[in-house]
């Protein structure tokens, strides 16, 4: 199972790539796995503003349905349209090409109470 070190992530699995003050958002590996196929994916629109702890979308697997939780504050300033022909890019590329939205950062502090990858890996994948 892939866990990318430089990534910021949430207790409910969304990990945060921050890119000057942008925040690439994604559903990390270990969560894709416990969920299955996912077959269906429900993103916020442009413009819309997301507070942190607040759901943001939803996600349907074979298993489930899942709500989303944005990880920070922001602005969506992009969302991954190639997810609604092919949602399934989340399992096969959670990092890459299955990110989902991309923030506009509100506050810069809220990253800073994110997990590093050990304690996310510490938490979920070696408990």
């Amino acid at each position: 199972m892939e866990i990318e070190q430089s990534l910021k992530y949430s207790e409910n699995h969304e990990w945060v790539r921050v890119e000057s003050n942008l925040a690439v958002i994604g559903m990390t590996e270990f969560a894709q796995e416990e969920l299955g196929i996912i077959v269906f994916v429900e993103l916020p629109k442009i413009g819309d503003i997301l507070k942190a702890g607040e759901p943001f979308g939803s996600m349907e697997s074979i298993k489930t349905v899942s709500e989303m939780y944005a990880p920070i504050s922001g602005k969506v300033v992009d969302i991954n349209y190639k997810l609604q022909k092919d949602p399934g890019a989340i399992n096969t590329a959670p990092y890459e090409g299955g990110w989902m939205i991309v923030l506009e950062v509100a506050d810069t502090a809220e990253i800073e109470q994110l997990w590093d990858y050990d304690k996310y890996q510490d938490t979920y994948i070696r408990a």
